[in-house]
């Protein structure tokens, strides 16, 4: 009896689990996208500036990439 109702929870951890992992990749995805958009909206003249914020950007494009996420336009 106990085994049985070991499986009968087992299912219901995984959903649990799948739940909580896709929580965890949505907050990954909005925390990536303000980052983006932060770096899209800065503007200076500074050309040492501009530099790191295109490889923050590159940095953070690719994040996002590996998470399978596309421009939302």
């Amino acid at each position: 009896m106990e085994e049985q109702q070991n499986q009968a929870s087992a299912p219901k951890s995984s959903a649990a689990e799948d739940h909580a992992e896709l929580a965890e990749r949505i907050r990954k995805l909005q925390s990536l996208e303000l980052q983006r958009e932060r770096i899209l909206s800065e503007r200076t003249s500074s050309t040492h500036r501009r530099s790191a914020l295109a490889l923050a950007l590159a940095d953070v494009e690719e994040k996002l990439a590996e998470l399978g996420w596309t421009i939302h336009l």
